[in-house]
């Protein structure tokens, strides 16, 4: 197997998803709908589009997610005080509930994923994930 960075990437990326993707059901949880319930978790009530924003996720994507978490009574939706053609989306409590146990279970794949690692060498490869998505970001800017 070739030994690129887009395929390391893609190959590690591939194995901790299908890793965490046994645990979506135990949560009521479907596929995408855990990294939104995660920037509410830690961000608080927000507009749709800055779900959409944040993840670089199309908004009608981000629309069919929250109808389902909605659904499952994991989310609300409540008009903006600010803005009534808008609204705030919020963790609702068993949303909370459910997030937790998902974070938790992220946290054990991290275990399972970082095995050998040192805490240094931790460190710098969250340091070189954040630096590549960075660039990323900055060309696809350099383009709008």
């Amino acid at each position: 197997m070739e030994r690129t960075f887009h395929m390391l990437l893609y190959r590690a990326f591939h194995a901790q998803r299908n890793y965490l993707r046994s645990y979506l059901g135990e949560v009521g949880l479907e596929v995408g709908q855990p990294k939104l319930l995660g920037y509410l978790f830690f961000h608080g009530p927000c507009r749709q589009s800055q779900l959409a924003g944040y993840f670089d996720i199309d908004s009608a994507a981000v629309s069919r997610m929250l109808d389902s978490l909605e659904r499952s009574g994991l989310i609300l939706r409540k008009a903006d005080e600010n803005n009534r053609r808008c609204n705030q989306v919020q963790l609702t409590d068993r949303g909370r509930q459910a997030y937790e146990v998902w974070l938790e279970r992220c946290r054990e794949t991290e275990e399972v994923m970082l095995q050998g690692f040192t805490p240094q060498e931790q460190a710098q490869f969250a340091d070189f994930l954040s630096r590549a998505y960075q660039n990323f970001r900055k060309e696809r800017e350099k383009e709008e």
